[in-house]
């Protein structure tokens, strides 16, 4: 029989949670405790509405819970029950003070380090699951190893590779586990009792260790490397437009050849979520701070480039419907930085609505996910209608921006839609997910990104 293993994770958000709950199904001898400051989201987590929408999400947590899966706010009582803690707590870029904008906030990991000192009585794995700056884990250990109360820790870096929305797929079979640790006799050690915990489903060949400094870069670069493939992408498609190609013939001639691949070079109108900017953005402050300015600069251009593109889409649709945007309805179709997910963090969507608001729009949104975050993220703005029924969110508008891949917006009856819009009714497919001929077909005036558009007029 397997040894028993008592598991806490601090943190119950995108990562904690799903994550506890993959360890908990596939480890019915191991105990998982989650827990959080935030009271009403271990009471979600408890509850039949989780807190997060993520696909498989709700068959895996009812699953385990109450059997070998645990949802709690005690975060002391955790601390001192558990052996194996995994800190997933929100690590966002710093809004004050040096490095401002770029580097990571960690004060909330601090406290959480603090928090475990205090209230071990017995030695632990601490395991680093958030994404953290490369030479955290040293200062982790510092923190831990401050006072003589003979406790061991023993920190080991653990990076996530989720993509969201496609979360407990990822988590069933990922590409690969990473695992860092020291490279002495307790971080050996340490590391293999994690490893053990994913062996019970993960094949040992994608179980990859290293050292704890080379995991905790790992996760940065491989999040910079996606979100470099999408500004490549989306760079071309501004080119693709000026010269009457299609950027999706494009990128389908490229993504053949074998030495780059067909994964992540969509056109669309930007990337989102939680990690791709703020890793980005930490890792050039890294760069800089060891005084590698032009390694800096060529990594800062892809958030430059982002950010382009969404102001791009902006300024096609003011300059498709005759210079002016005021007074006129406009329907955003998608919300969430992406299909299958309620996350709206860093959603383009955010940029577009309040650039819309300037320009003196009527805002309607709907998403099947992410309106409760939406009004969050645009509780500041008046004006703003939240219309979850894509039909009804259209009726009387003159354009409709698609900013998320939902496939709901495929399959929709168009003609129903162009009949009860206003004339001229324009289509702005900020992820080329459409049939934009047979929406022409139609009557729409239809802008894609990357391709010539096909108007009326």
């Amino acid at each position: 029989m397997k040894a028993r293993k008592n598991i806490l994770c601090i943190g119950a958000g995108y990562v904690g949670g799903p994550t506890m709950a993959m360890i908990a199904s596939k480890c019915p001898e191991c105990r998982v405790t989650v827990v959080d400051i935030d009271p009403e989201r271990i009471a979600a987590w408890n509850s039949n509405e989780l807190p997060i929408y993520e696909p498989g999400l709700d068959d895996l947590v009812s699953k385990c819970r109450g059997r070998n899966l645990f949802f709690s706010s005690d975060i002391a009582d955790g601390i001192r029950n558990n052996d194996i803690i995994f800190v997933s707590v929100n690590t966002p870029t710093k809004t004050f003070g040096l490095g401002r904008g770029m580097a990571a906030d960690l004060q909330y990991w601090e406290k959480t380090a603090r928090q475990i000192l205090a209230f071990s009585e017995s030695p632990k794995i601490v395991v680093e699951k958030s994404t953290l700056p490369v030479k955290t884990a040293l200062a982790m250990e510092r923190i831990l190893n401050s006072t003589k109360n003979n406790i061991r820790f023993d920190v080991v870096s653990n990076p996530e590779f989720l993509a969201e929305g496609n979360a407990i797929h990822d988590l069933e079979s990922p590409d690969r586990v990473l695992i860092g640790s020291r490279e002495d006799e307790n971080g050996l050690k340490a590391r293999q009792i994690i490893a053990d915990i994913y062996l019970h489903w993960v094949p040992k060949e994608r179980i990859i260790t290293s050292g704890i400094w080379s995991s905790e870069l790992s996760k940065l670069v491989s999040n910079a490397f996606l979100a470099q493939r999408i500004s490549s992408i989306n760079a071309i498609s501004a080119l693709c437009e000026k010269t009457e190609a299609d950027v999706v013939e494009v990128s389908r001639a490229v993504g053949m050849d074998h030495r780059i691949g067909a994964k992540f070079l969509n056109a669309g109108v930007g990337f989102g979520g939680s990690c791709f900017r703020k890793d980005i953005l930490n890792l050039v402050y890294l760069c800089r701070s060891q005084g590698l300015e032009e390694v800096a600069d060529y990594w800062e251009m892809v958030v430059k480039m982002n950010d382009y593109q969404k102001e791009r889409f902006l300024q096609t649709m003011l300059g498709a419907m005759f210079n002016t945007l005021a007074g006129k309805h406009i329907c955003l179709w998608g919300f969430a930085f992406k299909a299958d997910t309620g996350d709206t963090r860093e959603s383009p969507a955010i940029y577009i609505a309040r650039r819309l608001a300037e320009e003196k729009a009527v805002v309607h949104i709907s998403d099947p996910q992410a309106l409760k975050n939406a009004r969050k993220d645009l509780a500041d703005i008046d004006d703003i209608r939240y219309i979850e029924d894509p039909y009804r969110a259209a009726d009387g508008c003159e354009a409709i921006a698609v900013l998320t891949d939902w496939d709901i917006y495929r399959r929709l009856d168009f003609k129903k839609i162009f009949n009860r819009m206003e004339k001229p009714a324009f289509i702005f497919d900020g992820r080329n997910i459409l049939d934009h001929k047979l929406c022409f077909q139609i009557g729409f005036n239809v802008y894609p990104i990357g391709k010539p558009p096909l108007t009326h007029f």
